[in-house]
């Protein structure tokens, strides 16, 4: 098969699909891998180091898309790409479609078949291509929240860990998963006094054990979390339905009773974000302010360390690419149901029943792609 990596074209996206290294697995198993000029430099990965594992270097974007049978991404595809898709091309990579009605459109109307790592699922019920970018997005939650509570940002001026006779932060994190996990471990780590909130409780039990003393957990209801929320100096909204919209369980009001210069960090928003009052930003704006509260909401969080984004990435999605480019998308899914999972729209059809309930499709199982 003919694989294309185009250049990440979102705002501050320095990853790229496929290292060096992934590359020359492909190439290794019999495959023809294009790369798009300058796609790698965002991570040190000069177009030489693909030339010297057998890809081609390629100087538009159009022409990767033109000639590719599968195109690997990272991000979900811009308006200029998505225009360039064409029927039966197999476009894979992160596709976030159930806050983006324009997005599904464009993919619907390509006729393109488009796998979402996000919704690629694990015999125990995870996530194991959006794990990885979890975990940087948990402990970079915690980093960017720190910088925005400084007094020079905005924030209250304050240490997440204190000093000997001064508290340290509040730091309150809603959801227990591996977004939840990640952010708690590098608060912890940081000494701040730390909250979990969640409705399992399995998952309370579990973070319970690991963290004992050093983080609180509490089941998550409409009294406690707003009484957390309204405490907090920090809060990380790491909640997740898998391929469905984010329930907005921060309302305005609550942020309204916020002290100023508290920081909101939404890692949901790709998803559509956990506050109400969330809307995307970007590396080069990361911020905005409502009701006095510093608002952190960057769809693409872990663009922003891009080398070990791509490398963990990498590391998820190179099997499931190989599967895909050795046995044909069809074959693959049907070997694979974790992977069936993974197809979101096939034909004109959404296959991905979150997506056609959030955004008003009719659903269509993805078993139809492989009649």
């Amino acid at each position: 098969m003919l694989i294309g990596v185009p250049k990440e074209i979102k705002n501050h996206e320095y990853r790229v699909g496929m290292t060096p290294e992934s590359v020359a697995e492909a190439i290794r198993h019999g495959h023809q891998v294009i790369v798009e000029k300058n796609a790698g430099t965002g991570i040190g990965a000069a177009d030489q180091a693909y030339e010297a594992v057998g890809a081609t270097i390629i100087d538009t974007a159009a022409e990767v898309f033109e000639r590719a049978d599968m195109i690997v991404k990272v991000k979900e595809p811009q308006a200029i790409e998505r225009a360039m898709l064409r029927p039966n091309q197999l476009l894979f990579t992160y596709l976030h479609l159930a806050p983006d009605p324009d997005q599904t459109k464009d993919l619907v109307n390509s006729g393109a078949t488009c796998i979402a790592y996000e919704t690629i699922t694990s015999d125990s019920g995870a996530l194991p291509l959006l794990k990885p970018m979890s975990q940087v997005a948990g402990r970079m939650s915690i980093q960017a929240g720190a910088v925005a509570l400084e007094k020079s940002k905005g924030g209250k001026g304050l240490l997440l860990g204190g000093v000997p006779g001064v508290a340290p932060a509040k730091v309150v994190i809603l959801g227990g998963g591996v977004v939840g996990f990640n952010a708690a471990q590098m608060a912890v780590g940081l000494q701040a006094d730390v909250t979990i909130l969640d409705k399992n409780p399995a998952t309370l039990e579990a973070l319970s054990n690991h963290f004992g003393s050093t983080a609180k957990t509490l089941y998550s209801t409409q009294a406690t979390l707003e009484k957390a929320v309204i405490e907090a100096d920090m809060v990380i909204g790491a909640v997740l339905i898998p391929g469905a919209a984010a329930p907005k369980l921060v309302t305005r009001e609550m942020i309204s009773k916020m002290e100023a210069g508290s920081v909101l960090v939404d890692v949901a928003i790709d998803q559509g974000g956990c506050f109400e009052t969330s809307k995307a930003t970007t590396h080069a704006e990361p911020t905005y302010v409502v009701d006095d509260v510093i608002h952190y909401c960057v769809a693409n969080m872990p663009g922003g360390v891009a080398r070990t984004s791509t490398y963990a990435l990498n590391n998820a999605t190179l099997p499931f690419i190989l599967a895909l480019a050795g046995k044909g998308w069809k074959q693959a899914l049907k070997d694979d149901k974790h992977l069936l999972n993974g197809l979101n729209v096939w034909n004109g059809k959404v296959t991905n029943q979150p997506v056609a309930e959030a955004l008003g499709y009719d659903y269509v199982s993805p078993e139809q792609a492989l009649i």
